[in-house]
């Protein structure tokens, strides 16, 4: 009795827990496991289950970091369209362990309804990033002025069909079940979804605010687990019996490093520094600009205490470079909590992984759980600490305007260039 209470509470079940499962009838899903293809068996047959799955991991993870390489060379709308994919395959394995979970109540319309709301959301956040980042080919074109007018309104009559088609589909005797699902629905969407669309919203910023954050996770989690693996002694946090500190700390100093160098070497590139804009002379997206001050080299100076150490009293460096010590240290210090999270929702369900869609990985979400919370931190970052006012949006704005409202904001900002004294020294240059 005491070692199945022991059990119990290693696995985060409490009496609450028992309850809940009784009243939803069936048990918790069965463990997934991982398909790992039979010409790895094979090779790796002869070592130990431990070193098997480092082996597997491993060469999976060079299998992914070569994917990444491919679609960072093809372009920011590409990878666009990969976080688009990303987000459903995460939410279709979320929505699939509720599904498994209270399935043999046979609940009507569960499943169109949680895609039908993933439609409705994914609509309106791209429509609103859309309407923002391609203002001009939007207004250019008579359907998509239409729709960016009255986006809003559509956006909220979709939802408005979907709320009354789950009310009518209320069941006597399931009511509470079917709000749980409601409610286990919203929450799949408000953590996936928006995260992805946070996203996105970094991309079209410049693609160095994509694949520095990222990159940095994927650093830190690489290297966690190597100098876990090899290191590791002193468990990090009982939802994760795996981690240790050893393999924290050592992930944390590896991923600063790793994010220095990586931003030295794309700040120096325009393709990953540049925003996403839509030139009307080409008619397509393009990435070129002016580099900002953020990646033009300067020139700091050490302090005194490490000029004795390092023997240099200046440093040549991107300013980038300093933003990215925050994003490295978010990445590693805040980043797992991302993955804890997802380890105490596995745990509560009974589940290994989501899903088992990489093998030795699990499922996309798995691998996947911290970005999601390091793009609302990158978005964050930049509206507090980066962005500023975009003429070249505001212009686009200014041009659809009609012409007296044109005419009025010219000699309104007239007046004032000429009470600051700006006018006349431009017109003598």
């Amino acid at each position: 009795l005491q070692e199945s209470e022991s059990e119990n509470k290693l696995d985060g079940e409490t009496a609450s827990d028992s309850e809940s499962k009784s009243e939803f009838g069936g048990s918790a899903p069965v463990p997934t496991s991982d398909d790992t293809p039979e010409v790895l068996n094979r090779a790796l047959s002869n070592l130990s289950s431990r070193w098997k799955n480092w082996w597997v991991r491993g060469i999976l993870t060079l299998a992914m970091i070569t994917f990444f390489f491919i679609i960072i060379y093809l372009g920011p709308l590409v990878l666009m369209t990969i976080v688009m994919c990303v987000q459903i395959k995460c939410f279709h394995e979320i929505i699939t362990i509720g599904y498994n979970v209270y399935h043999s109540y046979d609940l009507p319309w569960f499943r169109t309804l949680s895609w039908y709301f993933l439609l409705c959301v994914n609509y309106f956040f791209y429509g609103e990033t859309v309407t923002d980042y391609f203002f001009t080919l939007v207004q250019r074109e008579e359907p998509l002025r239409i729709l960016s007018k009255y986006h809003r309104f559509i956006s909220f009559a979709l939802y408005l069909t979907g709320f009354c088609m789950f009310v009518l589909s209320l069941v006597k005797k399931h009511y509470r079940l079917q709000f749980y699902m409601f409610g286990w629905t919203h929450v799949t969407l408000l953590i996936v979804v928006t995260q992805s669309h946070l996203i996105i919203h970094n991309l079209f910023e410049g693609m160095i605010w994509f694949i520095v954050p990222i990159s940095c996770v994927i650093c830190n989690d690489i290297m966690a687990y190597m100098f876990g693996f090899f290191f590791g002694r002193t468990p990090l946090i009982k939802l994760s019996p795996k981690k240790t500190w050893e393999g924290f700390i050592g992930g944390f100093f590896a991923t600063v490093l790793f994010g220095l160098l990586l931003s030295y070497i794309m700040s120096g590139y325009r393709c990953f520094t540049c925003p996403v804009e839509f030139n009307n002379d080409t008619n397509s997206f393009t990435v070129d600009c002016e580099p900002s001050e953020l990646f033009q080299l300067q020139e700091y100076n050490i302090p005194l205490v490490l000029q004795s150490v390092v023997g240099w009293k200046t440093l040549r460096m991107y300013p980038f470079q300093i933003h990215s010590i925050a994003l490295s240290t978010f990445a590693s210090l805040i980043g797992p909590f991302g993955g804890f999270f997802a380890s105490g929702f596995k745990r509560a369900f009974k589940i290994k992984d989501f899903a088992n869609t990489i093998p030795g990985h699990g499922g996309i979400m798995d691998r996947f759980d911290c970005q999601y919370l390091m793009a609302t931190f990158v978005n964050v970052y930049i509206a507090s600490f980066i962005r500023g006012p975009n003429p070249s949006k505001l212009i686009q704005q200014f041009l659809t305007l009609r012409p007296d409202q044109q005419l009025h904001i010219f000699n309104t900002l007239k007046a004032h260039l000429v009470d600051k004294g700006m006018l006349g020294s431009l017109e003598e240059a």
